[in-house]
């Protein structure tokens, strides 16, 4: 009965005539928002009213919270669900989004504690998701990520990522499959993509995907996640087989959309 009544609202929500400043938003700070087609576009918008409507949203640091900040990222967290089959992100409860750049705190040690390792420094954070907890974002990362492709990395695509592989409740780099055949390609094609990278990283050598991707399986989804939508002709040409990986999981083909 309460899916119902939730498919219900969400029907109504996706019937309301979209409104003329969250285009403009889009248009103005989502770029991959100008390769879709009409029926993509008209797919996405209903998706981003539902999405908005539905996660709890906090402005933090002194934000000030608007349709823009709304709307341009829920544009690129739904943009990731365009072929999938999904439940707007259940996993996703609250977003909270700060103006700019956060620090971790620095970590410290308590009474009579005795340090067996280097002190944890604070490092910057442009966005984070943990397994149960909210998606942190930071708004002028957003911004400059969902405008200028390839310049700056899309911190929404990353860190969405991440919870599309949070679903089935591990951060492991592989995100939940529908099939054994599919998952068997995932990762084997993951596997050897990813320790290629760690290798070459190790080496200093120049790759195309980001070297970041090197930290862990989880890391590595993440950043070629984002490669896939921001720079899909490059990996197209570099990492073909990873390149139709995501082509199947995600059901998309953003290579194909790009007007050169």
């Amino acid at each position: 009965m309460f899916r119902w009544f939730r498919n219900r609202r969400r029907k109504k929500l996706m019937a309301r005539p979209f409104p003329d400043a969250w285009e403009e938003h889009i248009v103005r700070n989502v770029a991959h928002f100008r390769w879709l087609d009409e029926a993509e576009r008209c797919q996405l918008r209903g998706l981003v009213q539902v999405f908005v409507a539905e996660k709890h949203w906090e402005g933090c640091g002194g934000l000030q919270l608007d349709d823009e900040v709304r709307v341009t990222i829920a544009t690129q967290a739904c943009l990731l669900l365009l072929g999938l089959p999904h439940d707007f992100y259940r996993n996703v409860q609250s977003i909270l989004i700060y103006p700019t750049t956060v620090w971790s705190p620095e970590r410290r040690f308590q009474s009579y504690e005795i340090p067996n390792a280097p002190v944890e420094r604070p490092v910057p954070i442009l966005g984070e998701a943990s397994t149960r907890g909210p998606v942190i974002l930071v708004w002028d990362a957003v911004r400059d990520g969902g405008r200028h492709p390839v310049r700056e990395v899309n911190v929404v695509y990353h860190e969405f990522a991440h919870k599309l592989d949070m679903l089935d409740g591990a951060a492991d780099g592989t995100p939940e499959h529908d099939n054994r055949d599919a998952l068997k390609r995932w990762v084997e094609v993951c596997e050897r993509e990813f320790l290629a990278l760690q290798q070459q990283a190790e080496q200093g050598q120049r790759t195309f995907l980001d070297v970041y991707g090197a930290t862990d399986e989880a890391e590595f989804f993440a950043v070629i996640t984002g490669q896939f939508f921001d720079e899909p002709q490059e990996m197209r040409s570099h990492h073909p087989d990873l390149y139709a990986l995501l082509q199947s999981f995600y059901r998309q083909d953003p290579a194909a959309r790009v007007k050169k």
